[in-house]
């Protein structure tokens, strides 16, 4: 909303060779509260001075010497790229109006002056003006806030699934569009959990448990995005993430491992920084996952199928400090990585199953 004082103390600039007309505006200007009113003789300075001051009106003469108004109006357009021009021009020549708006003036002023005409005309242009300016800003808050939501909305989803969301305008704050789901045939799962966090936390307070976790996690996040894999989501002192999703990759299991191991060695040196004397519990397997959003509000994109339940009981099954894979992983990985065979273990209604430590790299 724009007020009657914001219009009088709007930056106004007078451009005239004749000193008897700068008076007599500046008057007619001052006795009707006006109180931000500056002047020039000197039609080569205004580009400068408009740069310099950003005035919401520009008073201009036409017919000056050496410059006249049709080219400073040149010279300003170069300053207001945004096509604006605050420019009310000042004639005594019929002719000379219709050229002027055609220019980019947005209005005129006749001579011999009227006090009334000039005082409408300049309360109607400086109010355009400012309500330019504020459709402007409003314009450019509302561009930066769709791009904090975008940004927000890519740390939820992946960013395949981001831009889709984002090319519906009929999402609400209640539902989505349509369901989003989507099968992958080759994904490598990877679950890590801090083992006995729950005792360790006990005697930690609130600040420092969140930002003990924020700074494992953001590590964790950090190795993820080198290692081109997908962080999924965090549950309590778990880590969940994927490689393979939205865009196919024949080395999903290898990606999942390197950051497995990465995992292990940031622990290590999360250790050596803070005194503390955390370990991890991680497991992997490879198969075939069913991705998706799910729920209306505060949504949450998730993975499902046996190859999640069972890399998930890879981990809680596992050993401290170990990376427990399937065999379904273990053939994915080949010849760069070293194993240790575990052996067969009851696989919690999958019968037997014969499963590997991951312990290091060949090479």
């Amino acid at each position: 909303m724009i007020f009657a004082s914001d219009i009088l103390k709007a930056r106004i600039l007078i451009v005239d060779d004749q000193a008897a007309n700068i008076t007599l505006l500046e008057q007619m200007l001052a006795g009707a509260g006006y109180v931000s009113v500056s002047s020039t003789r000197n039609p080569s300075e205004v580009s400068a001075l408009h740069r310099r001051h950003h005035y919401d009106l520009i008073l201009l003469d036409l017919l000056m010497p050496g410059m006249d108004g049709f080219q400073v109006m040149e010279g300003l357009k170069e300053i207001e790229t945004g096509g604006y021009l605050p420019v009310l021009v000042v004639t005594a020549q019929p002719e000379q109006k219709l050229h002027a708006l055609k220019a980019g003036a947005k209005d005129f002023v006749s001579k011999p002056f009227d006090l009334a005409e000039v005082l409408a005309r300049v309360h109607n242009m400086i109010e355009v003006r400012l309500l330019h300016l504020e459709a402007k800003r409003l314009y450019d808050q509302v561009i930066a806030e769709r791009k904090r939501s975008e940004q927000l909305l890519l740390n939820v989803l992946p960013a395949s699934v981001a831009q889709s969301l984002q090319g519906h305008a009929d999402i609400t704050a209640d539902s989505f569009p349509k369901i989003v789901a989507e099968s992958f045939p080759e994904v490598t799962v990877l679950f890590a959990d801090i083992v006995g966090f729950t005792k360790f936390s006990e005697g930690l307070s609130a600040g420092v448990l969140v930002g003990l976790l924020n700074d494992i996690f953001s590590r964790f996040d950090g190795i993820a995005d080198h290692r081109g894999v997908e962080k999924i989501k965090t549950s309590g002192h778990s880590y969940m993430a994927a490689a393979g999703l939205h865009v196919p990759v024949a080395d999903h299991a290898v990606r999942a491992a390197n950051m497995a191991l990465d995992l292990l060695e940031v622990m290590d040196r999360f250790n050596q920084q803070s005194l503390y004397k955390l370990q991890l519990r991680i497991g992997l397997n490879s198969g075939t996952i069913v991705a998706g959003v799910v729920g209306q509000r505060k949504f949450l994109y998730d993975l499902w199928g046996e190859v999640v339940n069972t890399a998930s009981y890879m981990e809680s099954n596992g050993l401290p400090g170990r990376i427990q894979v399937t065999d379904a992983t273990r053939q994915r990985l080949g010849e760069p990585f070293v194993f240790e065979a575990r052996g067969a273990i009851d696989g919690n209604g999958r019968g037997q199953m014969n499963t590997w430590f991951l312990t290091g790299r060949n090479g």
